[in-house]
């Protein structure tokens, strides 16, 4: 993640906060001064979805942004907003993931590449499976433990490093090591080993 100076950020906060208060133009300022942080994310959830997935990156952040223009978040800094564009993001491909599933079902065409062609229809069967699972998983977590989720999605999905989510999370960096250590252990015990 890159580095932002502590202006940048209070400019960023300031931004937010004009949006969430109705401002137009603060929309319109802030989108640039996240837009590349926001690709970054994209394309971390995405390295880890199929190699033939139908959507991109771009893709990803627009469809993102349109569900984050109408929430209704006393939005606290830059890490707090990429933190839901990033939740955001990881809903649309789930979102994605059932749709694919229900049109497996007899429901809506899908586009097929060729790569996807080659590879036996029960893995990809099992790709959607797994998404599905890892969110039921992850829903399951942040019943259990809000912040360990928290933390999970910002560091697995949104990049951010630790000393980046204990800036975020107002903890040490020891917190976010052991809470994301347990974390781990935990969803790797639910979800059997993956």
């Amino acid at each position: 993640m890159s580095e932002v100076s502590k202006h940048q950020e209070e400019d960023l906060t300031a931004l937010l906060r004009s949006w969430r208060a109705g401002s137009e133009q603060a929309l319109e300022a802030l989108v640039p001064m996240v837009y590349d942080e926001l690709r970054r994310i994209a394309r971390a959830h995405l390295r880890g979805e199929r190699a033939d997935h139908t959507l991109e990156p771009t893709a990803l952040v627009h469809q993102a942004y349109e569900r984050l223009i109408d929430v209704q978040l006393d939005w606290r800094d830059r890490a707090h907003f990429l933190n839901m564009a990033s939740r955001t993001m990881r809903r649309v491909l789930v979102d994605h993931a059932r749709g694919r599933q229900r049109g497996k079902r007899g429901g809506e065409r899908q586009r097929v590449s060729l790569a996807a062609v080659d590879r036996p229809a029960e893995h990809r069967e099992d790709e959607l499976a797994e998404i599905l699972t890892l969110d039921a998983k992850l829903a399951e977590l942040e019943r259990i433990d809000e912040r360990k989720a928290a933390l999970v999605q910002a560091h697995f999905f949104g990049g951010m490093t630790y000393r980046e989510l204990a800036e975020a999370f107002a903890v040490s960096e020891a917190t976010v090591h052991r809470e994301l250590h347990f974390a781990r252990a935990w969803l790797a015990r639910e979800l059997g080993g993956h």
